[in-house]
């Protein structure tokens, strides 16, 4: 089964968005709103999860976000892969915030 995937474009305010980046990454630069919870430890914290909602998930460049993805709707979320991931959302200027007082950025 192919995963359904989005553009940066496609997603709005009311978008419920799963960011799988590491903690330095989500440090330099997310999207307000978003649900961080690095790759890695998705499996431990489910229970953070509506599994009522669609997860629109996002990583740097799409890779991560692809797997975790995969996995989410394979234990009955639904879960939409974001293509292109942070560094096309920075690539169409759309809005970011930061952890660390400096200027958002995706490395």
């Amino acid at each position: 089964m192919s995963e359904q995937s989005v553009s940066v474009t496609e997603l709005t305010e009311k978008t419920s968005i799963l960011d799988v980046r590491e903690d330095y990454e989500w440090e330099e630069g997310h999207i307000a709103g978003a649900l961080h919870i690095p790759l890695g430890d998705l499996p431990n914290r489910l229970e953070e999860l509506d599994p009522d909602e669609d997860l629109h998930v996002i990583c740097r460049s799409g890779g991560r976000s692809f797997r975790a993805t995969a996995w989410l709707n394979a234990n009955g979320y639904t879960a939409i892969n974001v293509d292109g991931g942070m560094g096309a959302w920075q690539d169409a200027e759309l809005p970011m915030v930061s952890e660390n007082s400096q200027t958002p950025v995706v490395r």
